[in-house]
């Protein structure tokens, strides 16, 4: 059975979300939350739904390897749900096509730096945009520019609010995420 290691860095809904998937598969199992956020909500559901949960700072994940070091020991994979940081080089280069991330817009638009959350919805809405949806990728030395591993739309109307469209982002996110994982470690890990 595959390990993996969510990194977050909020409330923890897709966390959860991949943590139930897993508790009823014999695929992989989610051994361990890792978040940069010391009053994450991920913190609370972790705890309720009996999964290790760590807090780390910058400088054990960018300028030591006390971050490195434990993913080589506890993860066959590492996925990102909610996660803002960008991942350091060494340890992309030590879990090649094994990060997983999820972006909520159709990438290339809407990625980079600082287009996360509803910063992304706010873009979609203020460009009259007629769909938008999410892009589960692989994560690489930069924001939001790793190969696509897949992509759901959603339409939208003139009339849905930034927050109609993280809603509708969201039930996508729910629906689609933990079954992509499930994929890519089927098929690669």
């Amino acid at each position: 059975m595959k390990r993996i290691v969510i990194f977050a860095s909020g409330s923890g809904t897709n966390a959860e979300n991949i943590i139930k998937h897993f508790q009823s598969t014999k695929t992989a199992t989610v051994t361990h939350v890792l978040s940069n956020n010391e009053h994450a909500k991920v913190f609370n559901r972790c705890e309720r739904l009996e999964i290790e949960a760590s807090l780390f700072d910058k400088e054990s994940f960018t300028k030591d390897d006390t971050v490195l070091n434990f993913l080589q020991v506890e993860a066959d994979i590492i996925v990102l749900a909610g996660f803002l940081w960008r991942i350091p080089a060494k340890i992309v280069a030590a879990f090649p096509n094994k990060i997983i991330n999820i972006h909520p817009a159709l990438l290339p638009k809407y990625g980079g730096k600082g287009m996360y959350g509803m910063n992304v919805h706010r873009a979609v809405k203020e460009n009259n945009e007629i769909e938008t949806g999410i892009t589960i990728h692989y994560v690489n030395e930069n924001y939001d520019e790793g190969a696509v591993i897949f992509q759901a739309k959603t339409s939208l109307t003139s009339n849905d609010s930034s927050d109609d469209i993280a809603e509708k982002i969201h039930i996508l996110e729910q629906k689609h995420f933990p079954k992509v994982i499930e994929d890519v470690i089927l098929k690669n890990v």
